[in-house]
């Protein structure tokens, strides 16, 4: 069974928006173990204050362990622009995918660089919530079309 991992520079909560994820990391449990992890932090906090180059410098050092296991696809306004049938192809070929959701400064270049894929969900930009909610549906979108089940038609 496929692993997937999001992480994010997000403080944890229990909000409306936290049903919807969990109906999505279920519907998605019949393909794929999908896990989310927050991982703000004091120094996160502290850095964001400080400016964008030190907060960018703060989301590498937490998200840098999570590099050394499985496909790694940064969501970057900048990135790739994939319609569902490509983005269910990013997860046909590996056993653990990890996503990762920068802050609100976004990554540093050299993060970026040590991704294998840099995706962009849309032009737009989304609080991390909607942005989780979003990458979640396209996750069970591609699971269902890998898998041909009939949701995504």
């Amino acid at each position: 069974m496929i692993k997937i991992n999001i992480y994010q520079i997000a403080k944890s909560s229990n909000d409306e928006f936290n049903k919807i994820v969990e109906d999505f990391i279920k519907m998605s449990s019949k393909y794929a173990k999908v896990e989310i992890y927050n991982l703000f932090n004091k120094k996160i906090g502290k850095a964001q204050t400080i400016s964008d180059i030190e907060a960018k410098k703060s989301y590498t050092e937490v998200f840098e362990p999570f590099l050394n296991n499985g496909y790694n696809i940064a969501l970057d306004v900048l990135g790739k622009k994939a319609d569902s049938y490509e983005f269910a192809k990013l997860l046909e070929n590996s056993a653990v995918i990890n996503f990762f959701i920068g802050g609100a400064f976004g990554f540093e270049t050299s993060f970026l660089h040590k991704c294998d894929k840099k995706i962009s969900l849309s032009e737009l930009t989304f609080a991390h919530k909607i942005a989780n909610i979003v990458l979640l549906e396209q996750i069970f979108r591609a699971l269902c079309i890998n898998n041909n089940h009939p949701y995504h038609k």
